[in-house]
């Protein structure tokens, strides 16, 4: 008899465990159908969707080559002088170099072989020329020319893309800090890439403490992070800061906020920068890190400057989806003369269900 009360017990309590428990989940989530971007974590497994995203997410590469001729002071090159006739005559001496970056670079077109990008334009953009100037004995920058490098060449490659991943620069604008690259392949060798296929968002409707995924190649590794967002709606184009761990390659990642829960994800915009500042410092033999010294004898070698960017985390600025879709809109010409038709590319989810 005994037995069967602490059963009708544990009936009855469980009975009220579970009523409590959906009383309690439907008190915690009120908000989850309320056509805003959701401020909570999600609350069940999204590993599939954003597997799903992260397929059109690529790594781009880009080196430049750079050809640099060196003058003497006393030669008095200014930049008006500065002619064929000058770099055959005047130079002392020559060298080659290389400059390096790497992004993030979100596949937004694939059709008949053609197929399409959207990164940040500051990853590409490596200046023609590179002017440098002696100083005089006050340390003051003259304007008499000490060296003059001139790129020859630049090379632009995306993970995963046939014969090396080459691609070209299509449109760019250095102001929106927004470009997209891309090439023409055999339709059979790019079918199997996959397009991002979730709409775009509306940035101006996120607000402080909307929660956000973000993806990219940060120091070359795909990645999955997460962030809130802060200072919604800087300027009027919607911009806003989020506090995901920023390093040097997500730029050009993309910014997914969610609507009513998963799988409601919406592009909300591009990871653009952090706050950083550059320091200069001091280094024996550039590019030959195999060499050990030893810091208890002082170096006699020749010594050269280098510089090295230091970043802070934590705060990340943001390109809204608002002026990526206006830069796709304002290109929209040109890039229908070189093959790439991009009216539908992130267009709100109502628009796209018209």
């Amino acid at each position: 008899m005994k037995i069967r009360k602490n059963c009708i017990f544990l009936f009855i309590f469980s009975l009220l465990f579970v009523s409590c428990t959906k009383n309690v989940y439907e008190s915690m989530y009120p908000t989850l159908t309320d056509g805003k971007y959701d401020s909570e974590f999600p609350y069940y497994d999204v590993s599939a969707e954003l597997e799903n995203v992260i397929q059109s997410v690529k790594l781009l590469n880009v080196i430049a080559f750079y050809k640099s001729y060196e003058f003497d002071r006393n030669s008095k090159i200014k930049e008006e002088n500065v002619n064929s006739e000058t770099i055959k005559f005047k130079t002392i001496g020559t060298s080659n170099f290389e400059q390096t970056a790497s992004g993030t670079a979100t596949l937004i077109y694939n059709s008949f072989g053609y197929v399409a990008f959207i990164t940040c334009a500051h990853i590409i953009d490596f200046p023609d020329t590179i002017i440098t100037y002696f100083i005089d004995e006050n340390r003051n920058l003259t304007d008499i020319i000490q060296s003059i490098s001139i790129k020859e060449n630049q090379i632009n490659y995306v993970s995963d893309l046939p014969h090396g991943g080459d691609v070209e620069i299509i449109t760019q604008d250095s102001q929106l800090d927004l470009a997209i690259v891309g090439n023409k392949f055999k339709e059979d060798e790019v079918k199997f890439l996959k397009v991002f296929e979730y709409p775009g968002g509306r940035a101006k409707e996120l607000q402080w403490g909307s929660f956000v995924y973000v993806i990219g190649f940060p120091m070359n590794y795909k990645l999955v992070t997460k962030g809130i967002v802060s200072s919604p709606n800087i300027d009027s184009k919607g911009s806003f800061v989020i506090d995901a761990a920023f390093n040097r390659g997500f730029s050009g990642g993309i910014v997914l906020a969610i609507r009513d829960g998963i799988p409601n994800f919406e592009l909300v915009g591009l990871v653009k920068s952090v706050p950083a500042f550059y320091e200069y410092y001091l280094k024996p033999v550039p590019g030959d890190e195999r060499i050990n010294f030893n810091p208890l004898i002082p170096y006699e070698g020749n010594i050269y400057i280098d510089k090295r960017i230091n970043i802070t985390f934590g705060i990340t600025k943001v390109i809204s989806i608002e002026v990526v879709r206006d830069y796709i809109k304002d290109n929209f010409d040109i890039l229908k003369k070189k093959g790439y038709y991009l009216e539908d590319v992130f267009m709100e989810k109502a628009k796209l269900n018209e």
